[in-house]
Order: C-alpha cells, then structure tokens, then sequence
C-alpha cells in the first residue's frame, strides 16, 4: 500500500516541482493537400501575424476577436492560394472540424486577399482575454455574415482538399 502512496506522489507532484503539466496543450492540426502539415498550438499563433476583427456574436453582442487570418495559417502550411490559385486549384477547399464533431466549410477564394477584402480568423481571444472554455482555445471568426453558422468553436482540424465528382 505504500508503494501505491508513493507511486501516486511520484505522478502528480513530479510535474509541479518541475513546472511542467500534465495536461495535453491544445492544438490545431492543419493536413490533406498541403507541402507542410502543421500542429499549431496558442504559442505558435501568438508568434504568427495578429488581426483584430470586431463584429457581433450569436448573442447579438458586439466582441473585439483577435487571431491570425487563415491565409496566413494555409499559406504557412505551404497551400496554393495569391496568384497560383487559378486552374485546379480553384476546386480546392479547406474543411475545418471541431472536438463535437461539427464541421465548416471555406472555398480557397473565400480565405484569399487576392480574391476578397474580408479576412477570416482563427481566433485566440475576445475583448482581450482568452476565448471562454466552451468556444475555445480556437474558433473561426467569419465577419460579415447574416448567420455565424460558419463561426465554429473548439477548432481542432482544418483540411484542404480537391473537390471530387
């Protein structure tokens, strides 16, 4: 029954001495017909370029979003997209998916500055602060639509793809 004890110690007090958790840091894994498959996690878009996108949440509230545009994720993924996105290319599109199962989707053109204005995120934080427990640590932010049905929480793939017949 010590050993018990002390194995039990020996797990869960190890990683406070050391500073270290033992908890899995979320991530982000970007894959399919990409040069340079990624697993980002909070640090890595934290280091990336940072936009702000203020617009109004399901409850009709007014939030300051801020995270990294998707093109920039896609482009550091090595995927097609500014002035290579013609041809083929064009029937590419990035399926997005979430821990509870639900998935978005985003033609290439949609996510690219040569083809639109808008810029559509993978958002980190609201008003400042860390996206809460339930819509987070990631969420895509799609500004300028009537319904955010495409404003998925709890992002953990995003999938580029070719469009099959």
């Amino acid at each position: 029954m010590k050993y018990v004890y002390f194995l039990l110690l020996v797990v869960f007090y190890t990683p406070l001495v050391w500073g270290q958790s033992t908890e899995k840091q979320p991530t982000v894994t970007v894959k399919g017909e990409v040069t340079h498959p990624l697993n980002l996690g909070l640090a890595d878009l934290a280091n990336m370029r940072r936009v702000e996108v203020r617009s109004a949440d399901r409850d009709g509230k007014e939030h300051l979003f801020s995270g990294v545009p998707l093109s920039d994720i896609l482009r550091q993924a090595g995927v097609t997209l500014g002035a290579e996105l013609r041809g083929e290319n064009m029937a590419k599109y990035l399926l997005v998916k979430s821990g509870d199962g639900y998935k978005v989707l985003f033609s290439l053109p949609e996510l690219d500055s040569t083809f639109t204005n808008r810029v559509i995120i993978l958002a980190d934080k609201m008003d400042g602060n860390p996206l809460p427990a339930n819509k987070g640590p990631f969420r895509v932010i799609v500004p300028g639509e009537k319904k955010p049905a495409r404003w998925i929480w709890e992002v953990t793939t995003m999938i580029v793809q070719f469009a099959k017949e």
